[in-house]
């Protein structure tokens, strides 16, 4: 049953951004090309307003959720605590942050941050700004925890080839909850 009242379309196109059953996710996984985050509908809905206008999202797509910014955890990654954090209202320019968002941005990022290292365990995080993938133009910053051992030809931009690749090697569900649950007790802000 759709999460969101709309599923994957029957006559075999792609499901609509933003709608996550089992069939839409499903196609997105035997779809889309291996290495990018490649989610394609009819209507080009943004995903993150879609997710942002949800009342029922669960722990990994409101690990923070505040007035102007919510902080998810990435889908389509193998790496366990990869973060992407997100206006609440839709933008797809930095330079269109309002003050106020604007003003919120380094103390929740400072913040996440921080709250990935104790959770996580990683040495430091990376933090990239593209919003340039189809459906994904909202913009939207990785939070990306930087592992001890992370091997050297997958750090730095490189890390980017941890996002979308096998499904089989996508962090669970179920995980990404468990960290986010971990993540929303440590994390110590108020904007």
């Amino acid at each position: 049953m759709p999460r969101t009242g709309r599923g994957a379309r029957r006559d075999g196109a792609a499901p609509v951004l933003g709608v996550y059953d089992d069939e839409a996710l499903a196609w997105w996984q035997r779809e889309r090309r291996p290495g990018t985050m490649r989610l394609v509908a009819g209507d080009q809905q943004c995903v993150s307003c879609a997710n942002n206008a949800r009342v029922d999202l669960p722990a990994r797509e409101r690990i923070y959720l505040g007035p102007r910014w919510r902080a998810a955890h990435a889908f389509g990654t193998s790496l366990p605590g990869w973060l992407v954090l997100v206006p609440r209202r839709h933008t797809v320019a930095l330079d269109d942050l309002t003050a106020d968002e604007a003003a919120d941005l380094g103390p929740l990022l400072r913040a996440v941050s921080s709250a990935l290292r104790d959770v996580v365990r990683c040495r430091k995080t990376y933090v990239a700004l593209f919003a340039e993938a189809e459906g994904f133009q909202h913009i939207h910053f990785h939070i990306i925890p930087r592992q001890p051992g992370l091997e050297a030809d997958l750090r730095g931009p490189r890390v980017f080839g941890l996002l979308g690749g096998d499904p089989a090697s996508y962090v669970p569900e179920a995980v990404m909850d468990e960290i986010a649950d971990r993540l929303s007790q440590t994390l110590n802000l108020e904007l």
